[in-house]
């Protein structure tokens, strides 16, 4: 039996193809496995950079010398140009085309090089799927954006925005459920304008998919502060819903107006800000993450200050920092004022210290705090992440498995995590407890 493995990285909705992927070729009968496949399928992220994906590349191609490798996934043309030139052997296949994974991987067998890279449109939606943990369901529920990021090679890769229908994302969902998930990932390039190109919103995505019966929550992945501006009032209130987690991903990016502007961001650091003040006034325990880029072309150090002080006054409790980096093709590639390596980091230094002295009160609120989490992850040294109903990651130790609902006390935080103690005699009922 051919074997495959399938190694994906980047984002929720990477992960999510990685794992169609998986479940296609599963269904053909190929043998799914990590230990010395037949063939490696590098489902790769550009986000980061094309440095990083060929970086991804090369360590795959040297664990699997002699083996076949397919580079599947966000593929810039620049990607597409110098794997073609550093490994002419390899076959491609583009986020696009996914569901051509078998016959990538036949051709690929039978030492046909082959390509497909057309930027066709389709659901990626109720297809079979292999999961990398059973208890979580990552559901797309659109692919490409309505933004033009002057940093982001997103939209050059995955297009501008396509909805998908909600019938076709409650199926999913609801299959999900059958399946035994117990968190439902909802996720896209920016859940803040699912909808606009059909008709509808994410808030009325979301009043549907809360009907649906069963036994699970909900995370509502990122989403973009321009949209979310528009429509928080109603979103605050389906937040309300016991099957939401109390967990927002707004990404800021930048406390400086100007530089928001020179982002093509469309939103204002006041914006950022009123959209937490509402939530955190009727949902005080909102779990808050945001991204920030250090170094953008042309930021002065007092600019640099501003997302320091907006940091520290708005207080997230995670915060994604990145320094900036060039991609091929963008607007911001041709941007001359580059700030310096050395400068980046200093930044990017000076925000960590920040954000970590903040999150680090954030997750003290939460000591002594006792309620159920729910065990989602095993983790080194025999301890197991559990979240409770804002999504706060709790570390705890004990024989349980995935999916289980353990009560617990908090005990200690750290600036990542909080620490707890198990409640034992309290430990039943699960999930129906978030209700």
């Amino acid at each position: 039996m051919t074997s495959i493995n399938v190694k994906s990285f980047g984002c929720s909705a990477n992960f999510a193809e990685g794992e169609i992927m998986k479940g296609l070729l599963a269904k053909e009968g190929m043998n799914i496995k990590e230990d010395s496949p037949d063939v490696t399928v590098v489902n790769v992220c550009t986000v980061k950079g094309d440095n990083q994906a060929l970086k991804e590349i090369r360590i795959a191609k040297q664990n699997n010398e002699n083996k076949k490798i397919v580079v599947a996934g966000c593929l810039t043309r620049s990607l597409i140009n110098e794997v073609k030139k550093l490994y002419p052997e390899i076959s491609l296949l583009n986020t696009h085309n996914i569901k051509n994974i078998n016959s990538v991987v036949n051709e690929t067998l039978a030492n046909n090089r082959v390509e497909f890279l057309s930027k066709e449109k389709s659901f990626k939606l109720n297809l079979p799927k292999v999961r990398k943990n059973p208890i979580i369901g990552i559901v797309p529920i659109a692919s490409g954006c309505d933004s033009a990021c002057t940093f982001c090679s997103v939209k050059l890769v995955k297009g501008s925005l396509f909805s998908y229908p909600i019938q076709e994302i409650i199926r999913e969902i609801e299959q999900c459920v059958k399946d035994g998930c117990k968190e439902i990932w909802l996720t896209s390039q920016d859940n803040g304008c699912y909808g606009l190109d059909i008709g509808t919103n994410l808030v009325k995505l979301l009043q549907e998919i809360v009907e649906i019966e069963g036994d699970f929550m909900i995370r509502v992945g990122m989403a973009n502060p321009k949209h979310v501006v528009k429509f928080y009032k109603d979103l605050i209130q389906i937040y309300k819903h016991p099957k939401i987690f109390k967990f927002l991903h707004l990404p800021v990016q930048s406390g400086n107006n100007e530089i928001l502007s020179a982002m093509k961001r469309e939103h204002s650091a006041e914006d950022y800000k009123k959209v937490i003040e509402r939530f955190r006034e009727e949902i005080p325990e909102l779990n808050l993450s945001t991204d920030v880029i250090c170094g953008f072309p042309g930021e002065t150090k007092l600019q640099f200050e501003d997302t320091l002080n907006l940091v520290s006054e708005t207080q997230p409790d995670s915060c994604n920092i990145s320094r900036f980096a060039s991609r091929y093709g963008t607007p911001a590639s041709i941007m001359t004022n580059v700030i310096s390596g050395d400068e980046k980091r200093n930044r990017s230094r000076a925000l960590t210290e920040v954000y970590e002295s903040t999150s680090l009160k954030q997750n003290k609120k939460w000591i002594n705090w006792s309620g159920f989490v729910l065990v989602d992850e095993f983790c080194k040294n025999n301890t197991l992440t559990g979240r409770n109903y804002a999504y706060k990651p709790v570390i705890l130790r004990g024989d349980f498995k995935l999916g289980d609902c353990v009560y617990v006390k908090i005990i200690d935080a750290t600036s990542f995590d909080l620490r707890a103690e198990v409640l034992p005699e309290l430990s039943q009922n699960p999930l129906k407890v978030f209700k």
